[in-house]
């Protein structure tokens, strides 16, 4: 199939519309097909999870315990090379490093009126599950990319879903990297099954209060469906990313740089927006270059993805390129310029953006420190990466003195007289400064 070499001016306004359209927007047509699935893991608890697992994962673990046990984690380092394990050990302090900073700090008071002292208070959700894909490769990265915020925040119970391999086995690198983390409760259960028993609970699994981690259009069409019983978090469906360039990018990297997101599956992303069509015929070119040497399936993925939703796209300035990445509101930007901080201010919507081209998006999905688990579909307008406060939640805290509360009262008495609730008017006319429970204060 043809690598896509569209100029936006030419499009009419039903193909702008569908340029814009991802593959997220498909999530609606597995809800019938999963929705059963849901159902039935209600009902039946484990035995529908191991039912569904040989159905849609191809793996029998009816003899194994859905959680993993003790000695598969020692199993695991020892089958990974020295190279893997240094790798995963050093990209997640990565992790670790940036994400600290986002730890809330203690209580603080704020005086907002002489006596009358406001603040806030962060406290770590009681538990989460964390759904680490696997059907179209392995993972690790996404594991510690969402146990690590988990973990400094301090959530108490932290769960892992992941699918099995064939003999119900869990990859290595993903308990290698738990692990390390510090996560030990992790199932052989993936798909629309582990939303299932994450937001119902079964024999085994105990329900959670938050859903986190990406997956395909039927995982997050089962978080659609289980939203009204439990959080599910950010909306992180299938892959998609950006590369703005202008002249000064060299079309190498760019080609290098977009087959990235692509080889993720055939329901990603990955478009080339330039101003300067020789980049992008000289980009396309390189892509068709490479494609043939990369190995099934992800040359098909890549074809798949360079043909449908990406390949390259030429718009009229860099304006204008500008305006259609905030329109889309990708989950990857890149930026290939000599002077990629001068556009930096004017993107208002993405979920992260590298800055030239020394930084590819490989880079950053597993060690630069920023999370990579990001908002997809357009939700990079409203949403921000993973982070340590996806897994806290937020008190306020508000202490008066007598001095605070008699500057409130004669407000808020007359607030309460207009909007017409009398009790909320009683409780500061009828009450006496230096008293608490009717009693004098000591």
């Amino acid at each position: 199939m043809p690598i896509s070499l569209r100029r936006w001016s030419d499009l009419s306004e039903s193909e702008r519309s569908s340029a814009l359209k991802r593959s997220e927007s498909d999530i609606s047509s597995a809800l019938d097909i999963v929705k059963p699935i849901i159902e039935a893991v209600r009902k039946e608890g484990d035995r529908a999870v191991v039912e569904c697992t040989a159905r849609f994962d191809k793996a029998d673990i009816s003899r194994l315990p859905l959680r993993v046990q003790e000695s598969e984690y020692e199993a695991a380092e020892r089958s990974l090379e020295p190279k893997t394990r240094d790798a995963l050990a050093f990209a997640i302090e990565n992790v670790r490093r940036f994400h600290e900073i986002q730890k809330p700090r203690g209580l603080e008071f704020v005086e907002v009126r002489p006596g009358i002292l406001a603040g806030e208070r962060a406290t770590p959700i009681d538990s989460c599950g964390l759904y680490v894909p696997r059907g179209r490769g392995s993972f690790p990265s996404m594991l510690y990319m969402l146990a690590v915020p988990a973990k400094l925040a301090g959530v108490p119970r932290i769960a892992v879903f992941s699918p099995p391999n064939p003999d119900g086995t869990v990859d290595a690198a993903c308990l290698f990297a738990a692990r390390l983390v510090g996560v030990d409760e992790f199932y052989r259960v993936g798909g629309s099954q582990a939303i299932a028993a994450l937001a119902y609970g079964t024999e085994t699994i105990r329900p959670v209060l938050k859903i986190v981690g990406p997956g395909s259009r039927y995982v997050a069409a089962a978080k659609r469906l289980v939203a009204d019983v439990v959080d599910i978090g950010i909306p992180a469906g299938p892959s998609e990313s950006i590369i703005l360039a202008d002249s000064s990018a060299d079309p190498a990297l760019v080609a290098l740089d977009l087959m990235i997101e692509a080889e993720h599956g055939s329901d990603s992303q990955a478009l080339l927006i330039t101003d300067d069509e020789a980049l992008a015929k000289a980009a396309v070119a390189e892509m068709e270059s490479l494609l043939p040497g990369i190995p099934e399936p992800r040359r098909s993925f890549v074809a798949d993805v360079l043909s449908g939703y990406g390949g390259a796209m030429i718009v009229a300035s860099m304006d204008e390129g500008i305006e259609l990445v905030n329109a889309f509101a990708p989950e990857h930007l890149q930026i290939q310029s000599s002077s990629p901080f001068d556009y930096l201010a004017r993107i208002r919507n993405a979920g992260e953006i590298l800055l030239g081209d020394r930084v590819p998006f490989s880079a950053a999905n597993y060690a630069t420190g920023p999370n990579a688990v990001l908002p997809t579909g357009g939700r990079a307008k409203t949403w921000g990466p993973v982070s340590v406060r996806d897994f806290v939640k937020y008190q306020s805290v508000v202490h008066c003195t007598d001095q605070g509360l008699a500057l409130l009262s004669p407000h808020v008495a007359a607030l309460a007289d207009y909007e017409g609730f009398v009790t909320h008017g009683n409780a500061v006319k009828n009450r006496k400064a230096g008293t608490i429970g009717g009693k004098a204060a000591r």
